[in-house]
């Protein structure tokens, strides 16, 4: 009797008892040279940080900081400075959680719930990477009608093929994406640097704005848009994905002084990459403090912010067609680079709170078609409406809004539990100045949902 050799068909998905290692496909495939200098060092480890800091300047940060400077000139600037701040110690937080411990904070909040409460957590936070989607759907779509005088909706149709371009990508290696963001980034910070250039600031002025005015509390226009800067600093789905990169590097958790390092190296390189994002919506307040403010012109959209760019009225002599140009070449390098992180924190969240393995293609391809749908459904709608289309973003910030406690609340427990940490538990200063910003962040986004929804003025 002739036996039968024929592998098992594989299934689409399924669900796993024992989940796998967070990202397995890139879990510690980065090798760290022995006994190698600092600077070599730092350089193996530099990359994920770069993937984090996309998360805090993707198109939906964009219209808050130049409405900002437009409207208020420098002042809250000391707005972005706190923020930044604020990001720069959760993400090292979920960058020493998955380094010590080996696991994401998906799967370790999955391990410290029910399989009912598991669900749940996935679909809040499901939502949450969609709204962010919705995001880099209208910034890439938008940013393409611009350039290319291409129609919205065929736009919105192109940025969805953008799973093609992942798998490539995910086939060359991680440091090959993490080259290619690092790229993208780039690009946004020369082409504001650049505009900010022309512009003129006044430096003075400038520096001055990173000191907080009391007028930020007693304004109350200026303080919805702070609300408005610090709300939407912290994304949810980045502290998941924060948690689960920093794995990337190969790393034998049984020698303390490995593990230190992984830490001391992963925490600069999310610092630096931070500081780029800090940099750049610095750069967004500034260009819009110093081309409109006392302009009375309107910048809600970012058709308005392109037009702006080339009329002389608004802007004065630097106006040109060529600003606006890079303003959308910095929009799509922006909705593009945010649209890897996106796909990967969908991966981490399904695998880690549901164990449901499945193909990255299917993966990304079920997001993107959740994402895009709203998107396309407003575009037919209000036929392909610039103006009405960009209000899903505003909605978009409540799925955000309410999902940061479900991911910010387990981090902070985590990283100060000493039977999960050991030695490298949270110091009493971090953990304290954590809960401080969590507390914060939560009443600002409950504040701001409250907004939204019309409940308070």
């Amino acid at each position: 009797m002739r036996e039968n050799t024929m592998e098992p068909k594989k299934k689409l998905f399924s669900f796993e008892d024992t989940p796998s290692k967070s990202l397995d496909e890139v879990n510690g495939s980065i090798k760290v040279p022995d006994n190698a200098g600092f600077w070599k060092t730092l350089l193996t480890y530099t990359g994920p940080g770069i993937l984090i800091a996309v998360g805090y300047m993707d198109p939906g940060n964009w219209i808050t900081s130049i409405a900002g400077g437009a409207q208020f000139k420098y002042s809250l600037l000391s707005v972005i400075l706190i923020s930044s701040l604020i990001a720069m110690l959760l993400q090292a937080m979920s960058a020493r959680l998955g380094i010590v411990t080996g696991k994401d904070l998906a799967q370790l909040t999955r391990e410290s719930t029910s399989k009912r409460t598991g669900f749940v957590l996935w679909v809040i936070t499901e939502l949450a990477i969609m709204a962010t989607d919705i995001a880099e759907i209208i910034g890439s779509a938008i940013a393409i009608k611009l350039l290319f005088n291409i129609p919205l909706i065929v736009g919105i149709l192109i940025t969805s093929a953008d799973v093609l371009i992942l798998l490539l990508l995910m086939k060359l290696g991680f440091r090959k994406i993490e080259a290619i963001v690092a790229t993208l980034v780039a690009v946004i910070l020369l082409v504001f640097s650049y505009e900010v250039f022309l512009s003129g600031p006044q430096v003075t002025e400038l520096l001055e704005g990173y000191f907080p005015s009391t007028d930020i509390v007693t304004n109350k226009s200026m303080l919805y848009l702070a609300l408005g800067i610090v709300g939407a600093t912290v994304m949810p789905h980045d502290l998941y994905l924060g948690s689960s990169i920093s794995q990337t590097r190969a790393l034998d958790r049984s020698d303390r002084s490995a593990v230190k390092k992984a830490i001391k190296f992963t925490t600069i390189d999310s610092n630096i990459q931070l500081t780029i994002a800090f940099v750049v919506n610095s750069l967004l307040l500034v260009l819009g403090a110093a081309l409109f403010f006392g302009t009375d012109s309107q910048l809600g959209r970012f058709v308005d912010l392109f037009n702006a760019l080339s009329n002389s009225h608004i802007v004065g002599a630097i106006a040109s067609p060529l600003l606006s140009m890079l303003f959308a070449v910095a929009l799509l390098s922006s909705g593009q680079s945010s649209t890897i992180t996106g796909t990967l924190s969908g991966q981490i969240i399904m695998e880690g709170f549901i164990h449901l393995k499945m193909p990255l293609w299917a993966q990304r391809l079920l997001t993107r078609l959740l994402s895009v749908s709203p998107v396309i459904a407003f575009a037919i709608y209000y036929h392909g409406n610039e103006a009405k289309i960009e209000d899903l973003l505003t909605m978009s910030q409540v799925f955000l809004s309410i999902a940061l406690p479900f991911a910010v609340v387990p981090l902070v427990i985590f990283t100060s539990s000493k039977k999960l940490m050991g030695e490298f538990v949270n110091r009493a200063w971090v953990k304290y100045s954590a809960w401080i910003a969590t507390i914060v962040l939560i009443v600002l986004n409950i504040y701001l949902i409250m907004q939204s929804l019309g409940i308070v003025k």
